[in-house]
């Protein structure tokens, strides 16, 4: 029986990796590379450069493939993320056919494979005949409030994770993931925000401030770093002040 290792790396800092993550990826026979396209080849380029560090197994072999787009333009969310996530579900059975029998194949997974990532939910769509085990990672939350110097709760209080879409009215400390359309303009700005991009890596930046005085200031940051990396990835936590 053949063995999926879904191990987190981190959000970008090759020194995230823990040592059962290594371990892991040194069990493998196959370290599967996602290749999203030549404007985010450093989140490929990453991968490598762990694997490089860390994997000393010369049985190991990396294996690159393509990552579909998600049809964005698909009115229906759900039937988009669904479609979406049949079409790797077919890729991760061609790139399991690799592994040998008896063997373990590697998804290296950024940040946490538990938080805001599907690997697993895709890897369920698969056949039986083949055990998972998963490998935490330290998450973009941790990156961004150990970034900032502060505990992601409040004593005695509650913390809400959400998406972007899905932000509304902030009542208990709230951390925003995904937010590609800026969802915090629309937030009450007396709230404070601890805003984070690239966040673990050489490029990290972070503002803080009331998100009323600095929401601009991030509106601009992140077009100018989007319009130099090709891509960005950033999260945020929205908490009402004092």
């Amino acid at each position: 029986m053949k063995t999926i290792l879904i191990v987190g790396i981190g959000t970008g800092n090759p020194e995230h990796l823990t040592v059962q993550a290594i371990n892991a990826l040194n069990r493998a026979d196959r370290l599967f590379i996602p290749d999203k396209g030549a404007g985010k080849a450093d989140l490929a380029d990453l991968r490598r450069d762990i694997v490089a560090r860390y994997v000393t197994n010369p049985a190991s072999r990396m294996v690159t493939y393509g990552v579909p787009r998600r049809d964005a333009a698909n009115p229906d969310y759900s039937a988009g993320v669904d479609d979406w996530h049949a079409a790797l579900a077919a890729i991760f059975r061609g790139l399991l056919d690799q592994v040998p029998d008896n063997g373990a194949g590697a998804f290296l997974v950024w940040g946490d494979p538990g938080l805001y990532d599907s690997t697993i939910r895709i890897v369920e769509r698969l056949s039986a005949d083949h055990t998972i085990e998963i490998i935490p990672g330290i998450s973009a939350i941790q990156a961004l409030t150990a970034a900032h110097g502060i505990a992601l709760n409040r004593i005695g209080q509650p913390v809400h994770i959400t998406t972007g879409r899905k932000l509304g009215p902030v009542t208990d400390d709230t951390v925003v993931m995904l937010d590609g359309q800026a969802a915090f303009l629309h937030a009450d700005p007396d709230l404070d925000i601890f805003w984070g991009a690239y966040l673990g890596t050489p490029d990290q930046i972070t503002i803080a401030g009331r998100l009323g005085d600095v929401r601009d200031e991030i509106v601009t940051t992140r077009k100018a770093a989007r319009e130099q990396h090709g891509w960005i990835m950033d999260t945020y936590l929205l908490r009402k002040r004092g």
